[in-house]
Order: structure tokens, then C-alpha cells, then sequence
């Protein structure tokens, strides 16, 4: 998923983890591609079933291969 974020950088997520692989449990149901299309953007990416992702962890995971962001990323327990 192509994301842009606040401060305008563009950056991809892959949610396989999340929804594919079932390494989160709660998120399984988005395997569903008609119920993950149901996400709503409101400063993060929600869904109708309570499940939301932080929009941090989700800059992280955009990023997390940039050696600039490391410092910040270590600040938010990610590394």
C-alpha cells in the first residue's frame, strides 16, 4: 500500500504480516480484499471492526530500511 504522510514523504507498506501470513490474529479477517477495501483513513488506517494501525509503526514500516530515521525510530521502541 503506496502511503503519504504528514511531513509529505511517500513511502510503501507491505501488510502481509498483518493479513496474509495471520502473524497478528485480529487482522486474519482482512484477508477478505472486499473487507480490507473498507479501511478509512482518520490520521491512521482503520477499519469498521475496531482494527487500526499506528501511524507511526506504519511510517516505520514505509522506512524502517533509512539510516536517517533511525535515531526516531528508536525513540518510538520499533528498534
Amino acid at each position: 500500500m503506496l502511503l503519504e504522510f504528514s511531513d509529505h514523504k511517500k513511502g510503501e507498506v507491505d501488510l502481509k504480516d498483518f493479513i496474509i501470513n495471520g502473524k497478528i490474529k485480529p487482522f486474519k479477517e482482512l484477508e477478505n480484499i472486499e473487507k480490507f477495501k473498507q479501511f478509512q483513513v482518520d490520521y491512521t488506517l482503520k477499519w469498521n471492526n475496531d482494527l487500526d494501525l499506528a501511524p507511526e509503526y506504519l511510517y516505520f514500516k514505509a522506512f524502517e530500511n533509512d539510516s536517517s530515521l533511525q535515531n526516531k525510530f528508536h525513540e518510538w521502541g520499533y528498534v
